[in-house]
């Protein structure tokens, strides 16, 4: 393989002239860019200059790699630029991954301030469940992800995945405007156990958390619809055609439905931010300091 410094002495030579101009510009003694010509004629296989004895001219093969070498270097310096700009904080480029309802408040609260001090990252953002976009996580594709997990239904992440606690989020139960259930600040699941449903998919399974806390509480919820889009959800349960068990993160800003709490054991999820520890991105750190900032913002506003 073709050395770099030793490409950049034959670019100085062939630029200069001689190999005392390339020894002055390299700041080199001549002995020392002989040498290093001499051992790179070795690496190509061919000879690159001709000697004289008053004189030294590159070969064709010379004068062709000095050309080629400039290229090389070109990239070489282009590379090396990009690493500089990865390596602070504010440049380069930040992959985030995320589920559909972190981005309707704790993703944009964070993006919002960590864009206004850092407008040079290039942010790039992919929607998803979370055990759909861990590969991309684990091979690199991802700096860093958001996930959930439900008190009900816990996962382990995977080895050499490490998760930051954001905060915890009430499952909280939706009505249609009149249902008379409204009234009350907490209700028991049992309560409504006749009541059609609006349900998520199961995280990973075909069982959703709706499911395991209604058998917690000695019955089987009769499922009209199954949607992993709280829009959606929101939207059936408006027009009256069933109730919800819907997260505080995907209720927030909804008009025309009751919500209210659930009494019941460990209806809650918890959101995390999954990275990799040996991640050397340094904007990811800054970025999820301002993740923090914004969840702890939430949890204010929620109590």
């Amino acid at each position: 393989m073709l050395s770099s410094h030793r490409l950049r002495v034959l670019r100085e030579v062939f630029r200069t002239g001689s190999i005392a101009g390339a020894a002055r510009t390299l700041r080199l003694s001549p002995s020392a860019v002989s040498h290093q010509l001499s051992r790179l004629e070795e690496e190509a296989g061919v000879g690159l200059v001709e000697r004289g004895a008053q004189s030294l001219r590159l070969t064709a093969a010379g004068r062709r790699l000095a050309t080629r070498a400039q290229e090389v270097l070109d990239l070489i310096e282009a590379a090396e630029k990009d690493l500089l700009a990865q390596a602070r904080a504010d440049a380069g480029q930040l992959r985030i991954g995320f589920f559909a309802s972190s981005g309707y408040r704790l993703l944009p609260l964070a993006l919002s301030a960590f864009a206004a001090r850092h407008p040079a990252v290039d942010l790039d953002l992919v929607e998803g469940q979370p055990h759909e976009l861990m590969p991309d996580l684990e091979r690199g594709a991802l700096d860093v992800l958001v996930v959930f997990e439900h008190a009900l239904d816990p996962w382990r992440p995977p080895e050499g995945v490490e998760i930051t606690s954001l905060l915890e989020e009430p499952q909280l139960l939706v009505l249609p405007p009149g249902h008379p259930a409204g009234r009350n600040a907490r209700v028991r699941l049992a309560e409504l156990a006749d009541e059609p449903w609006i349900t998520t998919y199961g995280t990973d399974t075909p069982v959703s958390v709706l499911e395991r806390a209604s058998a917690l509480e000695g019955f089987s919820p009769r499922i009209r619809c199954r949607s992993d889009h709280y829009e959606v959800t929101l939207g059936l349960v408006r027009a009256g055609l069933g109730v919800a068990l819907v997260p505080s993160l995907g209720v927030h800003g909804a008009t025309g439905v009751q919500v209210c709490r659930v009494e019941g054991p460990r209806l809650y999820r918890r959101i995390g931010a999954a990275v990799r520890p040996t991640n050397p991105n340094p904007a990811l750190r800054s970025f999820l300091d301002y993740l923090l900032d914004a969840a702890g913002r939430l949890r204010g506003a929620t109590g």
